[in-house]
């Protein structure tokens, strides 16, 4: 495609059988759509998009006409008569087209419960497969690629993004999370405090677009460089997996109760969950029992 938008490949268009496609639109640079997704718009009887307007723009850069076809909106906050709607649409043998506003449908979207609802209802869901930002991110991180986990969003309030972020701490796997700019710099404080000032971490911002931006270091060397910075744009953050724990490990308890014997509770749990991968919530959890124990011997 030319920068007017000319397109440089003939789009097909036939009938599409009767079923749900899950078109995967572009994160940024609009050639990054698939041929076979420009085809599945050209041709899908109704199109549902999580907004119209990116699916309406997108099509236009592509030289994709709508030609009089239903175009509806299907988002977070639509009601299940959407849903129920759209399976409606599929029971009269209509192909139907859902877009996100950018990547791959399902990823971070509201599409699981209308995939639910079509696969529930007994008829065909096609994914037409292309950008994903948790992949993209993850290509060109250099973190381990051969196991990893999308947790998704993470909570806005502080003590329950500390919660959730405990609850990955021991996860081998490298970790793929979305999160918002105003919100970097204290997401990463709260990594570098629940697993370690060392863990290695990669931010990636504005992927595929013009200032996209790879940042590399510990969680504590990027909260504090971020912390200075205003930041904008798409986040992905990726967190190297926990370091494994070697063969003549201490136990736990073993780690709990030598800690103990210097430390308070709160320090002896930070530390010795930071040593062993563990979930931070678990080991204050253990380190209360341990401490009650020696307080209050049988």
């Amino acid at each position: 495609m030319s920068e007017k938008g000319e397109c440089a490949v003939k789009i097909e268009t036939g009938k599409l059988a009767p079923g749900l496609y899950f078109v995967s639109t572009p994160i940024g640079a609009a050639r990054d759509i698939t041929l076979r997704a420009l085809d599945t718009l050209a041709s899908a009887d109704v199109l549902v998009a999580e907004d119209t307007r990116t699916l309406r723009h997108l099509m236009r850069m592509h030289g994709v006409a709508v030609a009089g076809r239903r175009v509806f909106s299907y988002h977070e906050h639509s009601a299940a008569g959407a849903r129920d709607g759209i399976v409606k649409l599929i029971a009269e043998g209509l192909s139907v087209a859902y877009a996100s506003e950018a990547g791959t449908p399902l990823v971070a979207d509201p599409g699981f419960q209308l995939s639910r609802a079509v696969i529930d209802a007994g008829f065909t869901v096609t994914g037409v497969p292309g950008p994903s930002a948790a992949i993209a991110a993850l290509t060109v991180s250099g973190l381990p690629s051969d196991r990893f986990f999308f947790a998704g969003f993470s909570p806005s309030g502080k003590a329950a993004r500390r919660r959730w972020i405990a609850e990955f701490t021991g996860v081998q796997a490298t970790l793929i999370i979305y999160e918002s700019p105003r919100r970097l710099a204290a997401f990463l404080e709260d990594v570098a405090e629940q697993m370690g000032p060392d863990r290695a971490v990669v931010v990636c911002r504005e992927l595929t677009k013009k200032f996209e931006e790879v940042l590399r270091g510990t969680a504590l060397e990027l909260a504090q460089m971020l912390a200075e910075r205003d930041v904008k744009g798409e986040i992905v953050v990726l967190i190297d997996r926990a370091p494994p724990q070697s063969a003549d490990a201490p136990s736990l308890e073993a780690a709990l109760r030598q800690a103990l014997t210097t430390q308070s509770v709160k320090d002896a749990a930070k530390d010795v969950a930071a040593a062993l991968g563990l979930p931070r919530r678990e080991v204050y959890q253990a380190a209360l029992a341990i401490a009650s124990r020696q307080k209050n011997p049988e």
